[in-house]
């Protein structure tokens, strides 16, 4: 079986799974209230209010029926309008995902560069002093919450020392960047707008870094030991003894397989950094997509709700996907039969 086919089935296969996460958000996201007509438009809404809501939304037919009726409109690109907003759902996640999309490829780059390196010293320092310092900085990456990083590192960074701004993308007092991407940073290099571009840079550290510190602890971690399992293994021994330069052995031999278990932990951070980012963006008050889901939530805005787990659920498979790919591109062991 060749790529291709094997791609063709996964995407087949994606069918299933896609009804199968929406039946059971939708279904969940209508239990959990009981009359979601009199928490969108309040108790002192008119009777006629009411009446309108419940039957723009189906809401007085069967929950078959208003799952039916949903997954028609989503299947016909209408992912719904917001019942707080009263705006279509795919613009709104048009706005707020573009925000998402920069702080998660930043945490990212920043849990790569940083994590496979630190994976690779542990590795090759195993039980010396300086495979310690490692160790330790990796586990209290893995131990430590989202949520109470980005609030240390408010209180120090932001308000202590006052070096970099603790919400928002840009400041007040500049306006955003022409629209090309929706991410700040790249627009406003294109545009060649240097103020925009600092201010933007400035806001993203702060979420970007405190995003990146678990995915980072569990690359690295992933890597040394994938690099130590390796190192046992007789075609590395083999490579030593014919007398190979140790820099090739490391790199050439034991770090690209090595590599097969990092890139699927990768595959899994890029999952985790979207999770991860309704905390971060909450706390730094980040405009984007998990800021929207908070909100949503809150407000019991069940077809916000139902679109972000439609997005989540498509860019998880996608994720997988790729991951798998990129797997076979690594190890030529890997068939796709």
């Amino acid at each position: 079986m060749g790529i291709g086919t094997y791609v063709v089935k996964r995407i087949i296969l994606i069918i299933p799974i896609f009804f199968g996460v929406t039946l059971l958000t939708f279904i969940i996201s209508h239990v959990v209230v009981a009359n979601p007509v009199l928490a969108w438009a309040g108790e002192k809404s008119s009777p006629e209010t009411i009446a309108a809501i419940a039957a723009q939304y189906h809401l007085h037919d069967p929950l078959y029926l208003q799952y039916y009726y949903y997954m028609l409109d989503l299947l016909q690109g209408d992912w719904g309008t917001s019942a707080i907003t009263h705006l279509p759902v795919t613009e709104q996640i048009g706005n707020f995902f573009p925000a998402t999309v920069e702080l998660s490829i930043t945490a990212l780059i920043l849990s790569v560069v940083i994590g496979i390196p630190m994976g690779v010293l542990s590795a090759l320092w195993n039980g010396r002093k300086l495979d310690y310092p490692i160790k330790a900085l990796y586990s209290s990456g893995i131990a430590s919450p989202p949520f109470l990083l980005a609030l240390l590192f408010q209180l120090i960074f932001a308000y202590y020392f006052n070096l970099l701004p603790s919400a928002g993308r840009l400041d007040p007092t500049l306006i955003a960047p022409t629209h090309i991407t929706g991410m700040y940073t790249v627009d406003s290099l294109l545009t060649g707008n240097w103020p925009d571009f600092v201010s933007s840079v400035r806001h993203l550290i702060l979420p970007s870094v405190t995003l990146a510190f678990l995915t980072f602890a569990i690359i690295t971690r992933i890597t040394r030991s994938s690099m130590l399992e390796t190192m046992d293994k007789d075609f590395v021994r083999t490579a030593k003894a014919k007398g190979l330069p140790s820099r090739t052995v490391t790199y050439k031999y034991v770090l690209r397989n090595a590599l097969t278990s990092t890139v699927t932990v990768i595959g899994f951070a890029v999952q985790l950094l979207l999770s991860g980012a309704i905390v971060v963006e909450t706390v730094f008050f980040w405009p984007g997509i998990g800021l929207y889901t908070t909100t949503a939530t809150l407000a019991l805005d069940f077809p916000a709700i139902m679109a972000v787990t439609v997005l989540f659920t498509l860019v998880v498979v996608v994720t997988n996907l790729v991951t798998d790919l990129a797997y076979g591109a690594l190890d030529p062991r890997v068939s796709y039969d």
